[in-house]
């Protein structure tokens, strides 16, 4: 929930009130609650010029160096689904949040809340996860601290975590750097993550082979930056609330629109039809290994074959346009030539996802 450098005025503008008399699940969903409790009360208490873009990493000045720093929680139930675990997303999650910053992750640390019975095979089998996923990115675990609470006051376990990135060259990503005409690149198919974790649950019969897309992705935007240069506007991994709550928080930023062709848009079929089993918007649904970037138009084509020529970006995909109007408003075009508008997630339809 913390951000670049010098966008205060940008939050001011249009302070968000926060009246809510108790914190619900919804609150932790990513959607519309949650802006409502991070920009309503968090923030103004905390209130400074590099909280003010509330971004997914605190971009700022240290020495002749320009770093990024992340934290994030993770409670993801059950610790273990098909594709990953608690300990790979908490990694996981944790780079891409500095990737998609335009900052190269350099170390973490992490912070094990573990409730008392729970089996040692288990954690140990997560810290081995952490370490797997940390050596594959070249990034150490340096620290942390383990706090251990009453059977029955947390779900096995939670992890934090807190990550140092340094920026690379001059990079800035930022929503007021998007331009009308700008392109909307999505790296992969959406979804998976949050329909994985709601059918390993086993609340519904329904058979999958579906996998959680959990990865880091500073490979893709190492290689975007170096080729595109700032012809990369913005970027965001979809986690929580989904593409739609990204998008949605971009044309909030900068008053301008996206319009984004729902043909175009990576989806699989197992992700669909979960989907439309539950009345689930697929755009709502949390990935943990895409990214979305805004790139100028002259560099798009380009940049969708770049992504696509790297192992797990062949399924990426240009899947709209930023326009003046309707400003603050995104918008998909059907494959039957409606139009519908995306909102932000509303309500917790998939709980403990990440």
């Amino acid at each position: 929930m913390i951000a670049g450098e010098g966008t205060a005025a940008v939050r001011t503008a249009r302070r968000v009130r926060f009246d809510d008399a108790r914190i619900e699940m919804s609150h932790g969903a990513g959607g519309k609650a949650s802006r409502r409790l991070v920009e309503g009360l968090i923030a103004p208490a905390f209130a400074n010029p590099i909280l003010a873009a509330l971004s997914d990493a605190a971009t700022f000045s240290l020495g002749d160096r320009r770093v990024a720093t992340t934290a994030d929680g993770y409670v993801v139930r059950p610790l273990r689904f098909p594709g990953g675990s608690i300990g790979e997303l908490a990694v996981n999650g944790t780079l891409n949040d500095l990737a998609v910053s335009g900052a190269r992750p350099r170390a973490l640390m992490a912070t094990f809340v573990l409730e008392a019975g729970l089996a040692a095979d288990m954690l140990r089998a997560e810290v081995a996860a952490m370490a797997g996923a940390a050596e594959r990115a070249c990034v150490a675990i340096v620290g942390g601290d383990t706090k251990v609470v009453e059977h029955g006051f947390c779900d096995g376990m939670y992890v934090t975590t807190f990550g140092l990135g340094e920026v690379e060259g001059d990079t800035t990503l930022d929503p007021r750097s998007v331009r009308p005409g700008d392109r909307v690149l999505l790296s992969g198919p959406i979804g998976d993550h949050g329909i994985t974790i709601l059918l390993a649950r086993g609340e519904l019969e329904i058979e999958s082979s579906l996998r959680s897309d959990t990865r880091p992705v500073w490979p893709f935007v190492e290689a975007l930056l170096r080729a595109c240069g700032d012809g990369v506007r913005w970027m965001r991994d979809p986690t929580r609330g989904g593409v739609a709550t990204a998008l949605n928080e971009l044309v909030r930023e900068n008053e301008l629109a996206v319009v984004l062709d729902e043909a175009s848009i990576p989806l699989r079929s197992q992700v669909r039809g979960a989907c439309e089993l539950l009345g689930l918007d697929p755009l709502h649904i949390a990935n943990e290994g895409q990214f979305l970037a805004l790139l100028a138009p002259e560099r798009a084509d380009a940049a969708l074959a770049l992504v696509r020529s790297m192992p797990g970006g062949e399924e990426a995909a240009l899947i709209g346009e930023v326009r003046d109007e309707p400003a603050r408003t995104v918008l998909c075009v059907t494959p039957y030539g409606g139009t519908r508008t995306i909102d932000m997630l509303v309500g917790d339809p998939l709980p403990r996802i990440c």
